[in-house]
């Protein structure tokens, strides 16, 4: 608990044996419930996410926001965060994000990695990659967002009710952002983190996926709700 406030973790995996036990040892003890969706690994991730205590489910789809989708729906903390289980988000910055949620009386909150601190965390291109996509998210939603792409949230689980997220894949990211824009009544916030290299293989492609989240942009900005 945090602040009379029930808290989930929701980590999506797929071989991070060696992030995700930086990750899980580093969790803060207010954690009420930690759930790792396990998308397919074949090394050894469930088994050590295990080994902390975490609740493993495996979502045998493939797609990152089929994973979140999976997570979200067995949660049941008051308050879901999010982050990648490649230890590149800070898990001991959750209080940090928590007390600003609160702070800024939001029901969405954005880490934003952004400006990047850490000159080993993301290459040019990958930079370049975000700027384009969050000025394209800010001026179709009419509202400026430093991070579009960022994979690390906090928001009340009583909002996913209303919101409609339909992708399956990297685009779910930039998605769950816009719902929470679009919201009737929910307030969105964003404030900046520290943001660092990855533990493990990498398995975005960047065009292909920049490609596809501009495409998914247009698509969910002009599409009937």
């Amino acid at each position: 608990m945090y602040k009379n406030l029930s808290i989930t973790v929701v980590i999506p995996c797929l071989n991070e044996e060696q992030g995700i036990e930086k990750v899980l040892s580093r969790m803060p003890e207010f954690v009420d419930e930690v759930i790792v969706v396990d998308n397919g690994s074949t090394d050894r991730t469930a088994d050590v996410a295990r080994s902390f205590g975490a609740q493993v489910i495996r979502e045998g789809v493939r797609g990152y926001g089929r994973s979140y989708k999976k997570g979200f729906s067995l949660a049941t903390g008051d308050v879901i965060v999010t982050l990648d289980g490649d230890h590149s988000y800070p898990p001991d910055a959750i209080s940090y994000l928590l007390e600003a949620y609160l702070h800024l009386e939001a029901d969405f909150l954005n880490a934003s990695r952004f400006p990047v601190r850490d000159r080993r965390a993301m290459s040019f291109k990958h930079k370049f990659g975000n700027l384009v996509l969050s000025v394209v998210m800010s001026l179709l939603f009419f509202r400026w967002i430093h991070d579009s792409q960022s994979g690390m949230w906090v928001f009340s689980r009583k909002i996913l009710k209303d919101m409609i997220l339909e992708s399956d894949g990297m685009a779910f990211s930039e998605e769950i952002k816009i719902e929470a824009l679009l919201h009737p009544t929910a307030r969105f916030e964003e404030i900046a983190i520290m943001y660092t290299s990855r533990l493990g293989e990498i398995k975005l492609n960047p065009w292909r996926d920049g490609f596809q989240n501009l495409f998914f942009l247009l698509k969910k900005r002009f599409a009937r709700r």
